[in-house]
């Protein structure tokens, strides 16, 4: 597999990854809207397909022969929409990896806005991140992702309302040099500020399913959540010091990176 990865140079400004699994009829007008969004930037969309069996390959098939920016990634097997995150982004060419759900609750349109934050911040500035207001997910959902925000901010202190919110855009080479697994895309502001990095927050609108049921539950969003907390807490403590680093260079002029 990794032979057949792009180098690591940028032709690309943004890359947007969607995870799914049997998500075709929400993909039918999500597909657009990622257009429609970031018309005038280049960009590309990956569709990790998730071992999807309702035709998702079928219907993007189709959706790439007027859609030149569309690509196709597929798992044989359903690995898990955090293995989905992390495939799209190592195939992934743009600068920026942006990324949303495949159950079309989180509106594209915001993509713009993010990724202008992000540059405005600077180098330092590595991740973008969503905060979803006048949730539409059921009570059982609210609410345990509710519980599950606050625990975590109690623990990591990251300074985010939401970290579950699939709307979030992230300098690609920032996002290689985390630390993978399951349920990591859930702790990146945690993971980014570990790097001594920032993490710019940007309000988004939630917007209520339109096809079909969520393929991700709640059980393992909390309490399997919450053990990867554990874990996640460790890494920050293991972080004893973030060297800066300069290049000298034979002039004796120094540049820092």
């Amino acid at each position: 597999m990794l032979s057949t990865l792009p180098p690591l140079h940028h032709a690309l400004e943004v890359s947007v990854v969607i995870p799914c699994k049997n998500e075709k009829d929400n993909l039918a007008f999500l597909i657009d809207e990622v257009g429609t969004a970031l018309v005038g930037r280049s960009f590309e969309l990956i569709v990790v397909d998730d071992g999807s069996d309702d035709g998702t390959d079928l219907f993007l098939k189709q959706a790439a022969t007027t859609r030149p920016w569309l690509r196709h990634i597929r798992h044989e097997k359903s690995c898990g929409q955090s293995n989905a995150v992390r495939t799209g982004l190592l195939f992934a060419k743009g600068e920026f990896i942006a990324t949303l759900d495949g159950d079309g609750q989180n509106d594209p349109a915001f993509f713009p806005q993010m990724i202008d934050a992000l540059k405005a911040g600077g180098p330092s500035c590595a991740l973008a991140a969503g905060q979803r207001t006048k949730r539409t997910d059921g009570f059982v959902k609210k609410y345990g992702s509710r519980l599950a925000n606050k625990i975590r901010q109690s623990m990591l202190k990251d300074n985010t309302r939401d970290s579950g919110c699939g709307l979030k855009v992230i300098r690609r080479q920032v996002f290689l040099n985390l630390p993978f697994f399951e349920a990591w895309h859930r702790f990146l502001p945690a993971l980014v500020v570990r790097e001594g990095l920032q993490v710019v927050h940007i309000d988004v609108l939630d917007r209520g399913r339109s096809h079909g049921t969520s393929k991700y539950g709640i059980f393992d969003r909390l309490w399997v959540g919450i053990i990867d907390l554990f874990g996640v807490l460790w890494l920050r403590k293991r972080r004893k010091k973030i060297p800066i680093i300069s290049e000298i260079d034979l002039g004796g002029t120094t540049e820092p990176r």
